[in-house]
């Protein structure tokens, strides 16, 4: 999930993909922005011809319907009834808050910055923490508590075993509460997935489809969770939540498991060589998955003015300032641009 403020009060959430910003800063230049702030797979699913009334026509109950079963066949859900497509994960982010009516809510963190907002604005107390073990010591005695885990999480590719997620829903629901596991990445490392289990009380799980299809811009996602609150999530995505277009292309990447086995190869193989180049210039790895990395420099902030003004924007954060993060090129044209960027750079670092 990237980009914008979550539609919520308060102070923007910082993303990546905010190139608006990179150009208030920077201007455009002349060869363009290589934008590398993301975690969005750059080698996108090939879109295909779609029907004409897909776009005319409102969406249809047995299309939707094929979308949610092809979800279901591809996350490995106990069955159709558990999963609820949305348009995209930021919009469940922000809804289940409401839904789940929790009094307080611990975000295992550092991680995405939309989780708290959200949980504020329904009126929860928020607390971050660090870990499970200190998630569940924050929301003990709470009413209907819920705890929030990015796994994998971002930025730093964090993960947690799905039978130690599994067991804390288990823990959560005695008490009225609900382990929330947004698995946006997920995809490129499914054996941490837990929406095996994502009938059984106290567990949600969000899935995006826009960053491993590298589509963020359809807007489609995925909430699973036991019947009831599925049902009741959906109710209050109201009809029609997802477009047409989105449903058709979705339900034919989710079921072509070929081109998802070839790109998570292709991913773990671009991210290792991400790895040598970024450590090469002296940028130390910390983390990640295969559509990112997390490395960590004492001069962070420098590299990413100088990198920006090479026209290669990447990820920073203000309040971790010896870190960025660094998506992969598409092409070898940007991959040969980042390479000559971190060359130049690395000597002008070390002179």
């Amino acid at each position: 999930m990237e980009g914008g403020n979550g539609g919520h009060d308060g102070p923007r959430v910082a993303h990546g993909g905010n190139l608006a910003d990179a150009r208030a800063s920077y201007g455009t230049p002349e060869a363009g922005w290589l934008d590398l702030s993301t975690g969005i797979n750059p080698h996108p699913y090939p879109l295909p011809e779609l029907p004409r009334d897909l776009w005319t026509a409102l969406p249809q109950a047995d299309a939707e319907a094929a979308l949610i079963q092809a979800a279901a066949d591809a996350y490995g859900a106990p069955s159709a009834a558990t999963v609820v497509p949305a348009p995209g994960t930021q919009a469940l982010i922000q809804l289940l808050p409401r839904v789940l009516g929790s009094d307080r809510a611990a975000v295992v963190g550092p991680t995405y910055g939309e989780y708290a907002p959200a949980w504020r604005a329904a009126g929860a107390t928020v607390e971050a923490v660090g870990d499970l073990e200190a998630g569940l010591t924050a929301l003990a005695g709470a009413a209907r508590p819920a705890l929030v885990v990015c796994n994998p999480n971002n930025p730093d590719g964090r993960t947690w075993s799905p039978d130690r997620l599994i067991d804390l829903a288990g823990t959560l629901a005695a008490h009225g509460g609900t382990v929330v596991v947004d698995e946006a990445f997920a995809d490129v490392v499914p054996e941490v997935s837990v929406t095996h289990a994502a009938d059984r009380p106290g567990l949600v799980v969000l899935r995006s489809f826009g960053k491993f299809f590298g589509l963020a811009g359809l807007r489609l996602g995925f909430a699973l969770a036991p019947g009831t609150l599925a049902r009741a999530i959906g109710d209050a995505l109201g009809p029609w939540a997802v477009a047409g277009p989105a449903i058709a292309l979705g339900r034919t990447a989710l079921a072509d498991r070929a081109w998802q086995t070839a790109m998570r190869a292709r991913l773990a193989s671009e991210a290792g060589a991400l790895d040598d180049l970024l450590a090469g210039a002296g940028l130390t790895p910390a983390g990640g998955t295969s559509l990112y990395r997390l490395v960590e420099h004492a001069d962070a902030a420098g590299w990413h003015d100088r990198l920006a003004r090479l026209g290669i924007w990447v990820r920073a954060f203000p309040d971790r300032p010896s870190r960025l993060r660094v998506g992969l090129p598409g092409d070898e044209r940007g991959w040969q641009r980042l390479a000559a960027a971190l060359g130049p750079a690395r000597t002008q670092n070390s002179a």
